[in-house]
């Protein structure tokens, strides 16, 4: 395949670094899925206690907030495929610990903890590490089409995986744990047989100037300042996924099967554009693109939030699935091309912790301004705030809003 061509769907499906690359992200996918729907059942079961279950997500976002820097400073160091092939027998070995322990009946809440945060720590590393490989494996021109697949792939792990990991609890305790533990082994044999890849060497410096190199690049180049920081507040006050219980039990009386698909329709919406992105690339205007998307993302949000009817709420949180991708795969297209090789770990630690923040922050203002204002408009507020974020962005970033192609 000639790197100077743009590679169809097809054609990087039938290229095997990129191949290996796809499998190997799925698997790690579907093990953090299953991990979430075991973690949070297995906890909840042994405590009976919702603030045990709240600091999970926590306990998981503490690595990322302390390592980050360090993380990303890894994945420009050192060859990426290894740190990626450390994170997962990592994860796999502390899989294998939960296995066994639940299976004996000698897990405790805080064994649980401290191996969550022991997989917080494996994902802090893997995450930058893995975002900053894909550049170096998608053939040049070929990095949007080559996001949107590996995004649609993470898009059937996350409707898919939670559904595996409560059948295999089900059935038995510690069996979420060992497929978990099986599909990170078969991820690391996948990330090890990407092959040899060129990355090039991190220039020598102080350490404090070359673990901090992420945060200044992105301060000074306002493209990516933009990109990223629009994702975080638009995130931030977007969210609702911390109030679908809320809306499937006392607004749309649709009760837990009704919630089942309320969780399901964003990961539908965004496997469906992914499919559509797989095919057509955005070739022109992309910066505005992005921001129309996000705009839409608000919309479908305040859509979403008055709605009474079941159909309707679905087929909103799936246009909102559906423009959260197409922001998703610019953005990470837009930040990687812009990042030289050597800096591209370290900023896309950056850009994981922005992302990671956006979630967790998200979810806590959400539920913080329900609390006060009611669940509905909470989430009017929230989306009317991103569509004024997307257009205040706008004024503020012009270079953002310029960008007319990726590639």
């Amino acid at each position: 395949m000639s790197s100077a061509t743009p590679a169809g769907a097809r054609d990087l499906l039938g290229h095997r670094p990129f191949l290996f690359f796809l499998s190997s992200r799925s698997l790690s996918r579907f093990s953090s899925q299953i991990g979430a729907v075991a973690i949070g059942w297995q906890i909840y079961d042994l405590t009976g206690s919702a603030f045990d279950l709240g600091m999970v997500g926590l306990v998981q976002f503490l690595p990322t907030a302390l390592l980050v820097f360090v993380a990303g400073h890894a994945a420009d160091r050192f060859e990426r495929k290894r740190v990626v092939q450390a994170c997962q027998i990592a994860e796999a070995l502390t899989a294998l610990f939960l296995a066994a322990s639940t299976f004996a009946g000698t897990i405790s809440e805080i064994q649980i903890f401290v191996a969550t945060f022991v997989l917080g720590i494996a994902g802090a590393f893997e995450s930058p590490a893995t975002a900053a490989l894909l550049p170096l494996i998608a053939p040049q021109g070929s990095l949007q089409r080559a996001t949107a697949i590996s995004s649609g792939a993470a898009q059937v792990a996350t409707i898919t995986g939670p559904a595996l990991g409560g059948f295999a609890y089900a059935l038995m305790p510690s069996a979420p744990y060992g497929i978990m533990m099986v599909f990170w082994l078969f991820g690391a044999l996948l990330t090890g047989g990407i092959g040899r890849l060129q990355q090039a060497p991190v220039k020598n410096g102080g350490s404090s100037d070359d673990l901090f190199a992420g945060v200044t690049f992105v301060r000074s180049n306002p493209a990516i300042l933009g990109t990223i920081s629009l994702d975080l507040f638009a995130v931030l006050f977007g969210g609702v996924t911390a109030l679908l219980p809320i809306y499937a039990r006392d607004i749309l009386q649709a009760g837990p099967l009704g919630l089942g698909i309320l969780r399901a329709a964003p990961a539908v919406g965004a496997l469906l554009m992914t499919m559509v992105l797989a095919r057509h690339t955005i070739n022109r205007r992309v910066g505005m693109r992005m921001f129309q998307a996000v705009i839409v993302f608000g919309v479908a949000t305040v859509v979403f939030a008055l709605s009474h009817w079941m159909w309707l709420s679905a087929l909103a949180l799936a246009v909102l699935g559906a423009a959260d991708t197409i922001s998703v795969v610019i953005r990470f297209s837009l930040v990687q091309l812009a990042t030289p090789d050597e800096m591209r770990g370290r900023v896309g630690a950056v850009n994981f912790l922005f992302i990671n923040a956006s979630n967790q922050l998200g979810q806590f203002e959400s539920g913080v301004t329900a609390a006060l204002l009611g669940a509905v408009p909470s989430a009017v507020l929230g989306g009317v705030a991103t569509v004024a974020v997307a257009l205040l962005w706008m004024k503020l970033f012009p270079t953002l809003r310029d960008v007319e192609k990726l590639e």
